[in-house]
């Protein structure tokens, strides 16, 4: 279930949008004192792995599980020694990120989303936030 919807700009890449995107989850604590604003763990595809996505993560403390794809990794071997470690990455972990996937089928199964035929962001964000509440229900239905 998402935490946050966001909706960037129609031809914005998901990577400009991520440090925003950071700034925004909310998780409410079971005890008392203020949510929590920061995840212990970020699952994403290689789209996320750039310098500024990681170093991002790093100053926030928060533990990355992004693959690097092929063409930094043929870099950094190019540059010998002077290309740097490689960043940690726990190919366990990151197994999970399928959760996150099915997650985003289950959102584009509605065809409003999926397509975006609205023209104004307040209405296609409406609908995000609605199928996201649904979504929500479901699951809390089928819970025994």
């Amino acid at each position: 279930m998402p935490l946050v919807v966001l909706s960037a700009p129609g031809q914005a890449g998901d990577a400009p949008m991520f440090p925003i995107l950071m700034g925004h989850p909310k998780v409410n604590t079971s005890g008392p004192g203020r949510p929590r604003t920061r995840p212990t763990k970020v699952r994403g595809d290689k789209a996320y792995s750039s310098r500024a996505i990681r170093a991002l993560l790093r100053s926030r403390g928060v533990t990355a599980a992004i693959p690097q794809p092929d063409d930094q990794i043929a870099h950094r071997r190019r540059r010998g020694s002077a290309g740097g470690r490689p960043p940690a990455f726990d190919a366990h972990d990151y197994k999970g990120r399928n959760v996150v996937e099915r997650s985003f089928q289950r959102t584009k199964q509605w065809r409003g989303i999926a397509t975006r035929y609205d023209k104004h962001n307040l209405n296609y964000r409406g609908g995000a936030v609605l199928n996201a509440i649904v979504l929500w229900l479901k699951r809390l239905w089928d819970t025994p």
